[in-house]
């Protein structure tokens, strides 16, 4: 669970977006989701793969951060 919550952090960080932004967006789940895992708790391996399937079909570009700034 820390490499992915790593991996959510690294690709919000490079779209300028919030993670809690990231798994909205990919998964349809809520911010308080994304509390609740940097705490300690875990997501299904099934909004995991969500997440990660959404981060590599839509692979952050330098504009998304210029964008967000």
């Amino acid at each position: 669970m820390e490499q992915f919550i790593t991996d959510v952090e690294a690709y919000a960080a490079a779209c300028g977006v919030k993670p809690t932004t990231v798994v909205q967006r990919a998964a349809g789940v809520s911010g308080a989701a994304w509390g609740r895992w940097e705490a300690g708790g875990s997501c299904t391996l099934v909004t995991a793969d969500k997440v990660r399937a959404y981060m590599r079909d839509n692979p952050a570009s330098p504009q998304d951060k210029d964008a967000a700034a």
